[in-house]
């Protein structure tokens, strides 16, 4: 590779996770007050990652997650083996009344200028009670794990889960793989375990050992402590604002070789200009801007990330791996779901600068 990661050529594992497990209900475009039925979608915002490069770019991949054995664990569990991923569970027994519980998160599509709503419950929530210890790290990565990835969504789960993320990522970096993390700042979390002034604390610890930071303008303002623009951007798809915010932020934590994001302007739920961009060893990336017409957007952004690692992992140049991963990401708004439904040459075609033209 041309930047500053070391990728490892061989492993076991190209690429291995740790979060939540989650299922969503999606009611589709009604709000859940009106609801009467709703579709199951599992999910994660570090295992959609893992779920995209191994389903649609067929990579060698896994996740480190805690796993209920009830019901709702087993319609998990089934999703996660259909998706290639190999599992490494922390197994907890349910009491069949209170848990503990795989989390549920509530999201409706919204539609043209309504917005789509998105609350959890993750009450007495298993992954909530990983700890440090719980994995073998040695023996998971004993047999060559190429690149590492975690998320801003677990490390807020509880003060335990920000520590086994601390020691995940420590225990990557002694075994030689990239280490990749997703801010993905979600301010309900970090409310709940101790607000933005913990969340810097232990995101930062987290990040002291992270190669690829993936994280748009708010992310890096809260979930590192960097302190906003003086300008405010005229457009989401404005990049000189965040170029500035990779600078601060490279300047707070200098190991980190790459910065990632995904551009996004709403125009309405189902109208979305979209582009990526990177900061990788001191040079930008932009992808082109593509107008989306959005089925569903949740997981375009992890979308965008599968796409940009695979292009790392496989020595793509920085440009092309950015814009896998920007097309990856827009296609991905096009399915239901948080997980691709994509294939390889769908996403290598629009790279290209494909067009939705009818494929004879």
């Amino acid at each position: 590779m041309s930047n500053g990661l070391k990728v490892p050529q061989g492993g076991a594992l190209d690429f291995l996770s740790l979060g939540a497990l989650v299922h969503r209900l999606d009611p589709g475009i009604i709000p859940f007050r009106k609801a009467t039925e709703c579709k199951i979608h599992v999910s994660g915002g570090e295992f959609n990652v893992a779920a995209n490069l191994s389903d649609c770019f067929q990579m060698k991949t896994g996740v480190a997650s805690a796993m209920v054995d009830y019901p709702i664990g087993d319609l998990i569990a089934e999703r996660v083996r259909a998706m290639g991923v190999k599992p490494f569970y922390k197994r907890f027994k349910h009491d069949g009344v209170t848990g503990p519980n795989m989390a549920t998160v509530f999201s409706d599509r919204g539609q043209g200028p309504r917005a789509p709503v998105v609350f959890y419950n993750r009450c007495n929530e298993a992954a909530a009670q990983l700890k440090s210890g719980d994995f073998d790290w040695k023996a998971i990565f004993g047999d060559g794990v190429r690149w590492v990835h975690s998320g801003g969504i677990f490390a807020a789960l509880s003060p335990s889960t920000g520590e086994l993320a601390v020691e995940f990522m420590k225990a990557a970096k002694a075994a030689g793989a990239v280490t990749s993390f997703d801010l993905n700042f979600r301010e309900k979390l970090w409310n709940i375990s101790g607000g933005n002034e913990r969340a810097v604390e232990v995101i930062g610890r987290i990040v002291e050992n992270v190669d690829v930071l993936v994280g748009n303008e708010e992310d890096l303002q809260k979930g590192l402590g960097i302190p906003g623009p003086d300008v405010a951007a005229k457009s989401k798809l404005d990049t000189s604002v965040y170029v500035d915010m990779i600078e601060k932020a490279v300047k707070k934590h200098p190991q980190v070789k790459v910065i990632a994001t995904t551009l996004r302007e709403v125009h309405s739920t189902n109208r979305h200009s979209w582009s990526a961009m990177a900061w990788i060893d001191g040079k930008t990336y932009t992808a082109p801007t593509a107008e989306l017409d959005v089925i569903d957007r949740v997981g375009g952004g992890d979308g965008f990330a599968a796409g940009f690692i695979y292009g790392l992992l496989t020595g793509e140049t920085p440009e092309e791996a950015v814009k896998l991963g920007w097309a990856h990401g827009a296609l991905l708004t096009t399915f239901p779901g948080d997980t691709t439904m994509a294939t390889l040459d769908q996403v290598r075609a629009f790279a290209k600068g494909g067009s939705a033209r009818i494929q004879r």
